[in-house]
């Protein structure tokens, strides 16, 4: 009807049976009380690998699939991915560390990040991993520690493209930016880790994050691959790595739909033939980390009172902001939207009425539902935040105000 009021993508991914949301097979009910405490986080193992499975069949079988961490360090998680993918993208010495305790190969895990230590540096080289260099001082670290240590230094150039993701949640290149070296002083770089006795295997370029736009990540990957090809050329040695991003995104807020991954693994496969045939010995990859995990996940709160204040129902739960800022409005963004929410226990139930769902934290901004059509729970239900496999609980203050941390689960 013309008018109406946008909803949220059909939560379609957990099943309901006897009107109990099922994660990894077992009702809410029970999972609960399997955990034996709320809050908590629980990441639906079969759903991650139906993911990975969905992406394997519209990529190209030649482009690899690596994992990128900072979107859910859980170990017994990134375990199981480890089991699916082609690489490992870590952005800290704690990530490595998860990375290189999953078994995979030190060569297939890749370190990021603007401000890498040089004991993180010093880490990283004798584990045998890779390095996505981002400044002139990491160049000359990782060189005078292979020089003291004796043992080989394997990196990449992160670059910081000329260009950006549009239509982006989040933009990682163009401009000036923190992240990698910009394109132009390319060359220079390449010059400098050769002297310096450094293998430089590839590029990788990321411009951007959280896109439901496949026309938009369609230019940026054409974008990608035409730097990539330009300073190639600049390369002492033959590109043996090329790392495009990703950028896919997933349907959080009212209005907007899932991302259309077919037309972008058929542009895929023709941007690989371009790269195998300009540079036959590179592996063309893609490093996604929402996209891969987010709609695995649900974060589960238990609703310990309910009050009416002023005629507005108030569900007041023993989690909120502290566990899950990005649901919350990270912190009191100028306009707060919904994650789809539900009352796991409740689910096809009738709304009556609705309500606030608002955690322990004495602030207003510790909100998780607003104004949603859940007034029907009552207390002992259980409150289910949807897409919340990614940036959950290590992207959340959980030590604000000292209440108990949440838990994580695999199932």
């Amino acid at each position: 009807m013309s008018g109406s009021k946008p909803v949220h993508a059909p939560q379609t991914q957990f099943p309901v049976i006897d009107d109990c949301l099922q994660v990894g097979g077992m009702p809410l009910t029970r999972l609960a009380q399997r955990v034996g405490s709320t809050p908590f986080y629980a990441y639906d193992r079969a759903l991650l690998s139906k993911r990975v499975a969905h992406l394997r069949a519209h990529l190209p079988p030649q482009v690899a699939l690596h994992f990128s961490i900072k979107a859910n360090p859980m170990p017994a998680l990134v375990q199981h991915m480890a089991t699916l993918v082609d690489g490992l993208d870590v952005a800290s010495g704690g990530e490595m560390k998860v990375a290189l305790d999953t078994g995979m190969a030190p060569g297939r895990i890749s370190f990021a990040g603007p401000c890498k230590s040089d004991a993180e540096l010093s880490q990283a080289l004798a584990a045998g991993v890779c390095v996505n260099i981002e400044s002139e001082r990491e160049i000359r670290v990782l060189a005078a520690l292979s020089q003291q240590s004796g043992v080989g230094a394997a990196a990449v150039l992160r670059v910081n493209p000329d260009f950006e993701l549009r239509s982006s949640g989040m933009k990682m290149g163009g401009g000036a930016k923190q992240f990698g070296i910009d394109a132009e002083q390319v060359p220079a770089m390449l010059a400098l880790a050769h002297g310096a006795g450094i293998e430089i295997r590839g590029f990788q370029i990321f411009s951007g994050s959280q896109s439901l736009k496949a026309d938009a990540i369609i230019d940026a990957q054409s974008q990608t691959v035409e730097l990539a090809l330009r300073l190639a050329a600049e390369a002492p040695a033959p590109i043996r790595a090329l790392n495009i991003g990703g950028g896919f995104g997933i349907p959080y807020f009212p209005g907007e739909a899932a991302l259309d991954i077919a037309p972008i693994g058929a542009h895929l496969a023709q941007l690989q033939q371009q790269v195998a045939s300009a540079l036959p010995q590179a592996q063309l990859a893609i490093e996604l980390g929402r996209y891969l995990v987010g709609e695995a996940g649900v974060y589960v709160a238990r609703v310990i009172d309910r009050k009416v204040s002023r005629g507005q129902v108030f569900l007041v739960t023993d989690g909120g902001l502290h566990h899950h800022l990005a649901a919350s409005g990270n912190f009191g963004q100028v306009i707060r939207k919904n994650y789809p929410v539900v009352i796991g226990n409740r689910v096809a139930q009738q709304p009556d009425s609705p309500a606030y769902v608002v955690g322990p934290l004495c602030t207003p901004l510790d909100l998780l539902a607003d104004k949603m059509d859940l007034g029907h729970a009552q207390v002992g239900d259980l409150v289910v935040v949807f897409q919340s496999g990614a940036y959950g609980l290590s992207a959340s203050p959980a030590s604000f105000l000292s209440h108990p941390q949440a838990a994580e689960v695999l199932v």
